[in-house]
């Protein structure tokens, strides 16, 4: 008898799952995405220096959690592999300074210290899949403060002679018994009768992170009491190789561009490698300048930070896209720190033509995403390539995958729920806009967020964000604009469902 399941049945139910954990996964991105923000958001200024550092200790591992679930989901829903397609550029100073708060906080509940120490000559920035080098710092530094019961905890980041990068967790502990030290790196491999709880993934999960950083993993135990835990990465893991970075600086002579920042650093930073590149620039302090500049002068582009104060990236380019007077046609860049799919995909539906993320590793990057984003921008519509999500008001892509998944069977009662749902957010939205209820506005509205994303239609998810947050916000000015578009694009969805139902009903 063959051990394969052929059965239909079962095989559309697990077609049906995928497709409900597709439109779960959007929901807890979107979710965590708003716990980031809030917590990137906080004042932290009036705050006494204990809760200030518990704050920094939550942001930190909320940002953690964001980047673990991004993978997790990713894997499940068999999207593109995160960690390859979106790389990061580690700012060191910036990671290590998460990882103290991170882990001082939970060394001082158990009455332990934390010591971290940064040796002048490792590199301001790593090229590398922080992902991993996340969870092996964290299942490194986890097992250390479970296993010392007094004293201290340290993390050492060093360079050895041969030009790799060391990070070593070493600990006041009892060391490794000669049995553990046999069985260390294996799946539960801890042996019985250890008097601390766990099932022993840690280090089995620490050495496969490794491998996948191209690193490796080295115990010992020091003497009478400790042990050191190292992760030693060669150079090519965490730089770019040189023939990579020889590349011919565009020329940006002439270019006019406004900078919609208000960190001072960044300001500089960007500044330098405009004027390098020959460009002319303006600096807006936040969204509301950047608005103001460009009702006063024209340029050839826009650089807009996401996370400004008071007017946020992301309105300003819904801004700019929605207003003729503020060359709505001008590029947009988007810069940003946050990792999230749903980040990103928000940042599109906005009307951003790029994204470059925190930190801006080099000029050659930057330099060619302009440059790149500028020549689309010049050729004609018919030759530029598909740019995914941006400016597109619906992704028959996500919509076909989504489909796919849920399949043949699953996949008509899927339609016909949608549609039932999206009628539904119809009527109830029809009627909040025209008695201005802007109870009834979120409501509708959060759910056509989140039916909106899981289909595809960029723009109406973007529509229907900007409506929530006018209602959460009490602006009644917003609703007739935001809501007439969204209503369009709400109709022309619930059309395209309905032809995809008689579609498929005549396929069957």
């Amino acid at each position: 008898m063959s051990e394969h399941n052929d059965d239909p049945v079962s095989g559309a139910s697990d077609r049906t799952d995928q497709g409900r954990m597709t439109l779960l996964g959007h929901d807890l991105r979107a979710a965590v995405s708003d716990i980031i923000g809030g917590l990137r958001l906080v004042d932290r200024s009036g705050l006494d220096e204990s809760t200030r550092l518990q704050m920094e200790r939550v942001r930190s591992a909320g940002e953690n959690l964001a980047r673990l679930l991004e993978e997790g989901l990713s894997m499940m829903l068999g999207e593109d592999d995160f960690a390859a397609t979106h790389p990061a550029n580690l700012q060191m100073e910036r990671f290590l300074y998460d990882v103290e708060m991170r882990w001082s906080g939970r060394a001082r509940e158990k009455g332990l210290t934390f010591r971290l120490a940064r040796a002048g000559d490792v590199p301001p920035v790593l090229t590398l899949d922080r992902v991993a080098l996340e969870r092996v710092l964290s299942n490194l530094l986890s097992n250390a403060i479970k296993f010392t019961d007094t004293g201290a905890i340290k993390l050492d980041v060093r360079m050895a002679e041969s030009g790799a990068l060391l990070m070593s967790v070493t600990d006041q502990g009892p060391g490794f018994s000669a049995e553990a030290l046999t069985r260390i790196f294996e799946y539960r491999g801890r042996p019985d009768g250890s008097r601390k709880p766990g099932q022993g993934l840690g280090m089995h999960i620490s050495r496969h992170m490794a491998e996948r950083l191209g690193g490796t993993i080295c115990v010992e135990n020091l003497g009478q009491r400790g042990a050191r835990v190292t992760l030693e990465l060669p150079p090519e893991t965490w730089t770019i190789p040189a023939r990579d970075r020889i590349v011919t600086l565009p020329d940006l002579g002439g270019k006019q561009v406004l900078v919609a920042e208000d960190n001072a650093t960044n300001q500089m930073i960007i500044g330098r490698m405009l004027s390098k590149l020959g460009a002319e620039y303006r600096i807006a302090e936040d969204g509301t300048e950047a608005l103001r500049c460009l009702e006063r002068e024209t340029f050839d582009l826009a650089l807009v930070d996401i996370e400004m104060p008071v007017l946020n990236g992301i309105e300003v380019i819904r801004a700019i896209r929605a207003d003729p007077r503020l060359s709505s046609s001008m590029p947009i860049v988007a810069i940003t720190a946050y990792v999230l799919r749903a980040n990103r995909d928000a940042i599109y539906a906005a009307g951003a033509d790029a994204i470059l993320a925190k930190p801006l590793a080099g000029i050659e990057g930057f330099g060619m995403t302009i440059a790149d984003v500028l020549g689309r921008r010049a050729r004609a519509p018919e030759e530029r390539p598909a740019e995914a999500g941006a400016n597109h008001a619906f992704d028959r892509a996500a919509f076909d995958r989504l489909i796919e998944v849920a399949g043949p069977q699953a996949s008509r009662e899927l339609l016909d729920r949608l549609c039932e749902d999206l009628r539904k957010v119809e009527r109830g939205l029809v009627a909040g806009l025209a008695d201005a209820g802007a109870a009834a506005i979120r409501a509708q509205t959060h759910v056509l967020i989140a039916l909106a994303g899981a289909v595809g239609a960029v723009r109406l998810q973007a529509l229907a964000q900007a409506l929530n947050n006018a209602a959460h916000r009490g602006e009644q000015a917003a609703y007739a604009a935001l809501g007439q578009e969204a209503l369009a694009q709400l109709d022309r969805l619930i059309h395209f469902v309905t032809e995809e139902q008689v579609r498929r009903g005549e396929a069957a």
